[in-house]
């Protein structure tokens, strides 16, 4: 067996010192180039596009719709249901909260469609994750007071308030037992915050769970769930139906279903236009592949002759092919991996390199307009999306870049099974 694969590799590299110079060379090279190309670019993509997602997916789970919400929960299966899920080793965290949309005031004349949601007063301590997304751009969040409240920046924005300001919840709804409308529930604002997603940041206001059994009257309270994997939960929601039939249980996915199903089709489409590369190159490696056979016709008799069976000479080939693939996909995995890690860097100097083009284009041709050329402010927006790589796709894409290769060399040299040794012979 090693003895076979050693004279496969001879032969292959006596064929490549032979292939050094013409066609066969710079197809070689540009496939290789291509597949490079092709997994730099997927890598690259998809990780700042799962980065992308994630800005999005976890304010959305961390700060509004949590990973499993428990809603319509009697109150005598409370004590039954904080132990189980106290018990549970796949529940991170856990916490009562109630909700209610309003119109909310400032002082002026300005106002703001606002979504309510009340929590427990140590919410920060008890929510880990609640914390690591709440960003906070002015003051803290402090609703230890029932007259407390947090904002959202685009929220505040909307009323013209800042830390220190006094809101008025001015119609609400809630239960039968409060009023829709009214001018005496005024909070003082006491922290404005910046999440990852706008909607977030334009309606959301966080208050204690005290004052909302003050003013949202018999508003129902719902139990949010932070899981160790966010992808068990729909057994999880199985597994509390089974425990406890009576109440209403609902899972991240059902929040957003359009949203995260665009963002999903996003991501495929993308998948799809850059693995075209892969198919291109692989098109491209088996024309030249069934070329090579064929002009190493003769060659490929001699070593039928001397005994080499036809499955290892077109192991020969598919070899080639083997190595085309590996001087691609590695230099393109290293590449892309480089990108990744400093994908804020290389959007800031792609900026400086347009702000420059531009100025200096503006100076030949338009020098009046070169005092208003800056930088372009969408190349720092770019630059705060983390790359998230996930090494299952960066495995997935070098491999499939390698066998891309391996099974074009495969298609390709498979007519030498076909090849009769007399026929050539006699034409030489």
């Amino acid at each position: 067996m090693n003895n076979n694969f050693q004279w496969i590799r001879f032969v292959n590299k006596r064929f490549s010192l032979v292939d050094r110079k013409g066609s066969a060379s710079v197809t070689t090279r540009l496939s290789a180039l291509g597949i490079c190309f092709g997994v730099m670019t997927l890598i690259s993509v998809l990780s700042v596009m799962n980065g992308f997602q994630s800005q999005f997916i976890d304010s959305i789970i961390e700060l509004s719709s949590y990973h499993v919400q428990i809603s319509e929960v009697k109150n005598n299966d409370i004590p039954a249901l904080q132990k189980y899920l106290e018990n549970n080793k796949s529940v991170v965290s856990y916490v009562n909260f109630m909700e209610a949309q309003g119109l909310m005031t400032n002082n002026a004349t300005k106002e703001a469609g606002a979504f309510i949601r009340a929590l427990p007063s140590d919410v920060l301590s008890l929510d880990s994750g609640f914390n690591r997304e709440m960003k906070l751009i002015s003051g803290k969040f402090d609703i230890d007071d029932e007259n407390s409240i947090v904002l959202g920046n685009r929220l505040a924005n909307s009323l013209d308030v800042k830390v220190g300001s006094t809101v008025n919840l001015f119609a609400l709804s809630g239960g039968g037992d409060t009023e829709l409308i009214s001018n005496e529930r005024n909070f003082t604002v006491k922290g404005i915050f910046l999440s990852g997603y706008s909607d977030i940041n334009q309606t959301y206001a966080f208050i204690n769970l005290d004052a909302a059994k003050k003013y949202f009257g018999s508003v129902p309270s719902v139990y949010g769930i932070k899981l160790n994997n966010q992808n068990s939960d729909r057994k999880f929601q199985k597994d509390m139906e089974k425990e406890f039939s009576d109440c209403k249980i609902s899972v991240w996915r059902d929040y957003n279903r359009s949203f995260f199903g665009a963002l999903r089709i996003e991501k495929n489409m993308i998948l799809i236009l850059v693995i075209m590369i892969f198919i291109v190159v692989a098109i491209n490696i088996f024309n030249s592949m069934r070329k090579l056979v064929f002009e190493r016709r003769s060659e490929i008799s001699t070593l039928s002759s001397l005994g080499g069976s036809k499955k290892s000479i077109q192991n020969i080939f598919i070899f080639r092919g083997l190595s085309i693939g590996l001087k691609g996909a590695v230099p393109g995995l290293i590449s892309g991996l480089l990108i990744c890690f400093n994908i804020k860097s290389i959007f800031h100097l792609i900026a400086k390199i347009q702000f420059y083009i531009e100025y200096f284009s503006a100076c030949i041709f338009n020098s009046s307009a070169k005092d208003f050329i800056k930088e372009n402010s969408m190349w720092n927006v770019y630059a705060s999306i983390p790359a998230k790589i996930m090494w299952g796709e960066v495995v997935f894409i070098t491999l499939f870049g390698i066998l891309s290769c391996v099974v074009a060399s495969f298609l390709a040299s498979s007519s030498i099974l076909k090849i009769k040794i007399a026929e050539v012979l006699h034409e030489e």
